[in-house]
């Protein structure tokens, strides 16, 4: 799940980043706003946007806001913030998901720390159950927590919000989103594919 403010600019974008280049896995990848704006398709910037990634075009009309309450934080294995305040704002909603929930930059500069052999050893020390080995995945990447030096500046693991901004903001915003989608595809795979 990626979770930003009105869910139609950064977290669908996310979202529909990870749907399409996950496609052929079982896997599936939803999002939702602190403060979504129900029912909103995405910004005419962030379709642009999401059109030049490479985004399957039928889930990029199909996005519509959906606003985070408690009960969406239950069944992912992985949330991933677009902000150090997104982060905050889900782990009031449910704080037994404080382990699993990452900003989505934080979680791409835990996992180049981590080499592909040490997340596909942990994730086959799961068995043969997909949730079983995505969540060993994420371990061995929250596990290097404490152990990478933080950012120099903190505002470096979250993402800007490019939202009434001009265009060269929303172009910001995949310049810093779309390196650390590549990272959490890597791990995902690296759990799946057998």
């Amino acid at each position: 799940m990626t979770v930003c403010t009105g869910n139609v600019c950064r977290s669908p974008l996310a979202a529909t980043m990870l749907a399409t280049r996950l496609a052929d896995l079982d896997v599936q990848v939803t999002s939702a706003g602190t403060y979504g704006l129900q029912g909103e398709s995405m910004t005419d910037e962030t379709k642009r946007l999401a059109a030049q990634l490479a985004v399957d075009p039928a889930l990029i009309e199909g996005h519509r806001a959906t606003y985070l309450t408690e009960a969406h934080l239950r069944a992912p294995d992985l949330i991933l913030a677009m902000s150090r305040e997104h982060r905050r704002r889900i782990v009031e909603l449910n704080p037994a998901r404080l382990r699993s929930t990452l900003t989505l930059r934080e979680f791409a500069r835990l996992a180049a720390e981590v080499p592909d052999a040490d997340i596909v050893g942990d994730a086959s020390a799961a068995g043969d159950d997909d949730s079983r080995r995505l969540k060993a995945a994420i371990d061995a990447v929250t596990g290097v927590r404490g152990l990478t030096p933080p950012p120099a500046d903190p505002a470096d693991d979250d993402i800007v919000d490019p939202y009434r901004r001009s265009w060269e903001t929303y172009e910001l915003t995949a310049s810093q989103l779309a390196p650390a989608v590549e990272q959490v595809v890597r791990v995902v795979r690296l759990a799946l594919t057998r």
